[in-house]
C-alpha cells in the first residue's frame, strides 16, 4: 500500500499543472493508445510470417498432385505402348519369314484384331502405328508400317526410324518435329536377346494429355514445366518453351540442383517435385501473389488497428461527454433560463459531484418555471375575465324583459313575422349572454347561428339562399362560443351580401381525421389584396361588438394552442371563404397554459 500511495502522490504531481483534457489524453495514450499499436505490430509480424509459409506450403502441395496427375497420365500411354511392344505373339509375327500371302494376312488380322481397339482406350491418340522391316511383312496402312521416304512429324520415316534405333532409351516421349502441340510416344519392340523387330509409335495431342495441368496454373501467379530425362522440356503452360531445351528456356537461369534449396530471385521462385520415370515437374512460382496477400493482410491489420483506435477514440469521448460536457450543457441551459426558456433540464445520469450539481440545477429550474406558471395563469385569467366583461356588458335580464313585452304585443297584434323575429332574437341573446362557460357544442353554436339568420331572413326575405352541408356525428363535439356567428355577420356587414339579389351562403361543417372544420362561404363582395393580407397577418381592426377575427384567432389560440386556426381567402367582387380549424373534443375543453400570454 505504501508504494501505491508514493506512486499515486508522485502522478498528482506530475499531473498537477495538466488540464483535465490533457489528463484524458495522457491516460488514453498510455492505456489505449500504445498497447494497441505494440500488440497490433507483433500480431502483424507473426501472422505474415505464418501466411508466407502456408502459401509455400500450398504452392508445394499444388505442384505434388499436379506431379501425381501427370505421371499417373504418363504411365497409362506407357502401359499401352509397353503391352504393345512386349507382346510375344507380336514379336514372334515380325521375327518370322513369311512364305504366303495368307500367313501374312493373318498377321495383319491379329495385329487389327489385337492392337486396333487398343488405342481407343485413351484420350487424346491421333495416331497409332506398329513399324518393322521384316522384308516378308506387308505394311497394310492401318497399324502395319514400314520405314520408308513418307513424312512422320515432321522426319521422313527412314531417319526417324534410324535415330530412333540409335537412342539407347527402349521408351521415349520427344516433342514432334513440326508441331511441338504434339507428343511423340516410341517403344523399341525386342526379343528376349535384345535383338530389335519394330517400333510401336503413338501421336499424342498435346492438349488433351497435359492441358488440364498446363491450363492457368496457380491461379495466374506461376508456370508449370515438364522436363524430362535429357532436359527437353516436354510441356510447358508457356506455349512457346514446348519442346525447347531447358538451358535455352526461361526456366534454366532458376534450375538448381536437387540439393539446394529453393530461393527467391528475381521476384520468382521455382519448386521442383520429381516422379518415377525420370521426369521432373518444375513450377516457377511468381512472388507477387503472395505480396498481394501480404499486403491485403498488412491493411487488414492496419485497418484493425485503425479500427480499435476510432473505438478508442469514441470511448474517450463518452468520457469526455461525461465530464466536460456536462459542465458545458449546465453552462447551456443556464443561458437557456436566462433567455426566459424555464423548461430547461439537465439529464442526472451519475451519482456523482457532477450529478448533485445537475440535481441541484433541475431543482432551481422547476421552481422558476412554476413562478413563471404562476404569472402566466394569472395573465390568462385576466384575458378571460376582459372576456366575460364584454359579454356581460349587456345586461341579460333587461332584454329578456324587454324581448317578452314585445312579443306580448306582438300576439295581441297577431303578427306572426314579428312573433318569429323575437323569438329568433330570444335565442340568439340566450345563447349569446350565457356567461358561465365560454365553450359549447357544436350543435348549441349551429342553433345560435341559425337564429342569427332566422332574424336576417326576416329583414332582408329572399335575398339571402344559405345553405348548410353539416355532419351528424360533429354536432356533440365541444367548440368555443361565438365561432360562426361573427363571421355569418360579416358576409352581411361587410360582404354586402344582400345588395346582390342572389345573395348565397354555404356553411358547412365535417370532421377530417382528428380535425374538426368549419367553411362559411359567401359570394358577397369579397375583399382587395391589402384587407386580405392584413387578416391573414392579424393586424385588421375591424371590429363589431368586439368580436372581429382577431378576437375569434386569439380565443381559438387561447383553447386549442396551435391546432385552433383561422383562415381567410377572398377574390374581390366575387366571394369570400372563411375556414376554421380545431382538434375533436369529445370533452370540454381548457384554456391552454402558456398559450396566448405576453
Amino acid at each position: 500500500m505504501k508504494v501505491s500511495h508514493r506512486l499515486e502522490k508522485w502522478i498528482i504531481h506530475m499531473t498537477r499543472s495538466m488540464k483535465l483534457r490533457s489528463k484524458i489524453v495522457l491516460l488514453y495514450c498510455l492505456i489505449v493508445f500504445l498497447p494497441t499499436v505494440l500488440l497490433g505490430a507483433g500480431a502483424g509480424y507473426m501472422t505474415l510470417h505464418i501466411v508466407r509459409g502456408n502459401y509455400m506450403l500450398t504452392v508445394k502441395e499444388a505442384v505434388r498432385q499436379s506431379a501425381q496427375s501427370i505421371e499417373f497420365r504418363k504411365e497409362s500411354y506407357d502401359l499401352l505402348a509397353t503391352r504393345t511392344a512386349t507382346d510375344g505373339e507380336l514379336i514372334s509375327r515380325l521375327s518370322r519369314d513369311y512364305a504366303d500371302i495368307y500367313d501374312q494376312l493373318g498377321t495383319v488380322e491379329y495385329v487389327d484384331r489385337s492392337f486396333l481397339f487398343t488405342s481407343k482406350y485413351l484420350p487424346g491418340i491421333e495416331n497409332f502405328r506398329i513399324y518393322h522391316t521384316n522384308d516378308t511383312l506387308v505394311q497394310d496402312g492401318g497399324l502395319l508400317w514400314k520405314p520408308e521416304g513418307r513424312m512422320l512429324s515432321g522426319m521422313v520415316e527412314r531417319e526417324w526410324y534410324a535415330d530412333r534405333l540409335a537412342r539407347p532409351e527402349i521408351l521415349l516421349w520427344t516433342n514432334a518435329a513440326d508441331d511441338k502441340t504434339r507428343l511423340v510416344v516410341s517403344h523399341k519392340i525386342l526379343n528376349t536377346y535384345g535383338d530389335v523387330y519394330g517400333i510401336v509409335y503413338l501421336l499424342l495431342n498435346y492438349n488433351e494429355v497435359f492441358a488440364d495441368s498446363f491450363k492457368h496454373p496457380f491461379d495466374g501467379a506461376g508456370d508449370l514445366y515438364i522436363v524430362d530425362e535429357n532436359k527437353q522440356i516436354i510441356a510447358s503452360s508457356v506455349p512457346g518453351e514446348i519442346g525447347s531445351s531447358l538451358i535455352s528456356s526461361s526456366l534454366g537461369r532458376y534450375w538448381h540442383s536437387p540439393e539446394e534449396t529453393a530461393q527467391a530471385e528475381n521476384g520468382r521462385m521455382l519448386i521442383t517435385q520429381e516422379i518415377r520415370s525420370g521426369w521432373t515437374v518444375a513450377a516457377l512460382v511468381r512472388l507477387d501473389r503472395l505480396e498481394e496477400q501480404s499486403t491485403r493482410i498488412l491493411y487488414s491489420f492496419v485497418g484493425g488497428i485503425l479500427f480499435f483506435l476510432l473505438l478508442s477514440v469514441f470511448l474517450i469521448r463518452v468520457l469526455l461527454k461525461n465530464i466536460i460536457w456536462r459542465i458545458r450543457k449546465l453552462g447551456s441551459r443556464m443561458t437557456d433560463i436566462s433567455e426566459g426558456y424555464f423548461d430547461a433540464t439537465v439529464k442526472n445520469r451519475d451519482d456523482d459531484e457532477l450529478g448533485e450539481l445537475e440535481v441541484m440545477f433541475n431543482s432551481m429550474s422547476s421552481r422558476l418555471r412554476l413562478l413563471v406558471e404562476e404569472q402566466t395563469q394569472a395573465i390568462l385569467k385576466e384575458r378571460e375575465l376582459s372576456f366575460k366583461a364584454l359579454q356581460a356588458q349587456i345586461n341579460p335580464h333587461f332584454i329578456y324583459n324587454s324581448l317578452s313585452l314585445i312579443r306580448w304585443r306582438a300576439m295581441d297584434l297577431q303578427d306572426d313575422a314579428q312573433i318569429r323575429t323575437i323569438d329568433a332574437l330570444t335565442t340568439f341573446y340566450r345563447l349569446a349572454l350565457h356567461n358561465k362557460v365560454n365553450v359549447t357544442r357544436i350543435r348549441d353554436e349551429i342553433e345560435h347561428v341559425k337564429a342569427y339568420l332566422e332574424v336576417q331572413q326576416l329583414r332582408y326575405p329572399g335575398q339571402v339562399f344559405v345553405e348548410w352541408e353539416i355532419e351528424p356525428e360533429v354536432l356533440d363535439f365541444y367548440t368555443i362560443k361565438l365561432v360562426l356567428q361573427p363571421i355569418v355577420e360579416n358576409c352581411y356587414l361587410h360582404g354586402a351580401i344582400t345588395n346582390r339579389g342572389d345573395g348565397f351562403i354555404q356553411i358547412t361543417i365535417g370532421r377530417i381525421g382528428d380535425t374538426v372544420q368549419f367553411q362559411i362561404f359567401d359570394n358577397g363582395k369579397g375583399m382587395d389584396k391589402e384587407k386580405l393580407e392584413k387578416l391573414r397577418n392579424g393586424t385588421y381592426t375591424g371590429t363589431r361588438n368586439g368580436f372581429g377575427m382577431n378576437n375569434i384567432r386569439d380565443r381559438l389560440t387561447l383553447y386549442f394552442g396551435p391546432e385552433g386556426r383561422l383562415e381567410v381567402d377572398s377574390m374581390e367582387g366575387e366571394w369570400t371563404m372563411v375556414t376554421i380549424r380545431i382538434p375533436v373534443c369529445e370533452e370540454s375543453p381548457g384554456i391552454q397554459r402558456g398559450e396566448g400570454a405576453s
